[in-house]
């Protein structure tokens, strides 16, 4: 499943992303700068997070809490040298909560993701569009 966007767009990919991941695990996938962060603080939009969104690059992990999705996590995996930070931080338990886990660069974690997840894949396409594949 695809969708093509630019940043003008961004609200309409937050909507179709809403509309299509069937998933608590969502892996956001693409190289520096394709706008994951972008297109997940879009999403937090939509599920009305009142709360400032950046990127977890420091932290590895923020936590939001929505109204319509209550409290859910954004994780940024990108500065993680081995498997083992991660297990440090809990991340099986975050995983297994049952809450939704937004996580930019996912493939780093992989190993320790659940059988079912969504992976979004970004890339950039042409002139500042973006392309968002659901796998």
């Amino acid at each position: 499943m695809f969708f093509k966007y630019n940043l003008d767009q961004i609200g309409a990919a937050a909507d179709f992303l809403d509309k299509n991941i069937n998933n608590s695990i969502i892996c956001f996938n693409g190289p520096m700068g394709v706008g994951k962060t972008t297109l997940i603080s879009a999403l937090c939009k939509k599920w009305q997070i009142k709360d400032v969104v950046s990127s977890p690059t420091f932290s590895i992990v923020n936590q939001y809490e929505s109204e319509c999705k209550g409290s859910f996590f954004h994780f940024d995996f990108y500065r993680l040298n081995s498997i083992e930070e991660a297990l440090d931080i809990g991340v099986e338990e975050y995983l297994d909560a049952g809450n939704i886990c937004l996580i930019e660069w996912g493939e780093r974690i992989e190993g320790l993701l659940p059988e079912y997840f969504n992976t979004i894949e970004i890339t950039i396409v042409e002139n500042d569009f973006r392309s968002l594949k659901i796998v």
